[in-house]
């Protein structure tokens, strides 16, 4: 009886000690076998949101100093405002092209340049690159500083990430708070007063402006809602909980304030565009919403906005976080029928066909005009009046470069992207679907390049003359 018992005893030791191989075995294995790749995020986070917010700040200074030096490399960041040449309220033009060459290297040479030749000696400008967000593999909405300090300043709503700093210097960014246009009342001017119009001050500014649809249309457009890295779970990137982030918290005072996110309709993440929030004046003659541009009316794109690039594209989140559903036949209409009075700039020397009056435009202006229209080609894209043809266009810019890494982003092509209006485009640097291009200058070169069209250095200056005309 005592060996049998002994002998029991002991196969049921090497059943354990076999069992427990095998567990181990098995987490070994399962430890070495990567996860499969998958465009969703994971519905319940594996790592505690103390560890996380820890681990990240930690992170961060690396992760900063790694953006800010590819723009060192990148750009000339220094401030260097256009003599005589403002924005609606004020604010200083940046002039000059910023994307620095390689040595030896002219823009005038570069433009003699076949595409084929650029790549193959490596020339094109790395400021004409795509751009990648402050950290592409995690990216999400971020905000300039002066955007958070004012919302901090007026609702104690803080949109402060514990994992990074917004990147671009303010002045090669938009004016803050920009003005805002009515279509409806365009001899009121800047009926935003200079203020940034929230949920805070939007009644006292509007009451008598806007009839009860528009204005609750409005009260929509600065009420906060959840979104993906601002919102009450433990899923978000801010320290505290956060009420969310508004439709005019990128879309400021219904233009721009150059906040970034990246595009929530490409995988896998390194091909994400990255996206300069583009301005929402002159959104009634637009015809093409949304980053792929899939969304055909203003309704569209507010109805799905914050279902789908509020987070990421990702329904299973949006659900988890607190989507915030709208409804169409009241909601989205008001929001978009308040989104449709925003006008462009007063552009004083264009005609009622959205040209120069040659009484009032300079002679450098005029021959601007006359190669935007005929050499530069730029009108192929850009007709007058508002200077869009509401298409969009593959520039193919991926000629010009070897495809490669740059911190996340892989460059290797864009696909079609947007023909933006260029009406009021001196308010609105920097410049391309991702923010790329600082300044008209640059702009006129990379288009140079990608059209061929041999510009002289002359010409340049005169085109550029007549951009901040619109």
């Amino acid at each position: 009886m005592s060996f049998i018992l002994k002998r029991n005893s002991l196969w049921a030791a090497l059943s354990l000690s076999a069992l427990a191989l095998g567990v181990t075995y098995g987490a070994d294995k399962e430890k070495k076998a990567a996860p499969p790749p998958s465009s969703y995020s994971p519905v319940v986070p594996k790592e505690k949101f103390a560890d996380v917010v820890t681990r990240m700040k930690a992170d961060k200074p690396g992760v900063m100093k790694r953006q800010m030096d590819l723009l060192e490399e990148r750009y000339d960041l220094s401030e260097q405002p256009a003599k005589g040449v403002q924005m609606s309220r004020g604010k200083a033009v940046q002039e000059g092209p910023r994307a620095k060459l390689a040595s030896k290297v002219t823009w005038q040479k570069l433009g003699e340049m076949s595409p084929e030749s650029i790549r193959g000696s490596e020339l094109f400008p790395a400021g004409f690159m795509p751009l990648p967000h402050p950290n592409h593999p995690e990216g999400g909405m971020l905000f300039p500083k002066f955007h958070i300090n004012e919302i901090k300043k007026q609702e104690g709503r803080d949109l402060t990430r514990f994992d990074l700093d917004f990147d671009l210097p303010d002045h090669f960014l938009p004016e803050f708070p920009p003005p805002i246009f009515l279509t409806t009342r365009p001899d009121l001017g800047d009926v935003s007063q200079g203020k940034l119009v929230t949920i805070e001050n939007y009644f006292e500014l509007f009451e008598v402006i806007l009839n009860p649809k528009q204005l609750e249309g409005l009260r929509l457009l600065v009420t906060p809602f959840p979104q993906q890295q601002f919102n009450q779970t433990d899923d978000r990137r801010t320290e505290r909980a956060s009420r969310g982030v508004m439709c005019f918290e990128c879309h400021v005072n219904g233009h721009t304030n150059a906040a970034t996110h990246l595009v929530g309709d490409i995988r896998p993440q390194e091909f994400r565009h990255r996206i300069d929030t583009p301005s929402l004046r002159g959104v009634n003659i637009q015809r093409l919403f949304g980053s792929q541009r899939a969304l055909r009316s203003v309704e569209d794109f507010t109805e799905f906005e914050q279902r789908a690039a509020y987070f990421d594209g990702d329904p299973v989140i949006a659900t988890k976080k607190g989507v915030n559903i709208l409804d169409r036949g009241s909601q989205v209409h008001f929001m978009a029928e308040f989104q449709a009075l925003l006008d462009f700039p007063p552009a004083p020397k264009l005609n009622v066909l959205g040209k120069l009056d040659p009484t009032l435009a300079t002679e450098s202006e005029l021959r601007g005009q006359e190669l935007f229209f005929g050499k530069a080609q730029c009108s192929v894209c850009h007709p007058a009046p508002y200077y869009t043809d509401n298409s969009m266009h593959n520039l193919k810019a991926e000629r010009f470069y070897k495809t490669q890494m740059i911190n996340g982003r892989l460059a290797a092509v864009d696909g079609p992207i947007k023909t933006f209006p260029l009406r009021g485009i001196k308010e609105s640097p920097p410049y391309l679907h991702d923010g790329r291009l600082l300044t008209l200058e640059d702009t006129v070169e990379f288009f140079n390049l990608i059209l061929g069209t041999k510009l002289t250095g002359k010409e340049k200056v005169d085109l550029v003359a007549f951009l901040r005309t619109l």
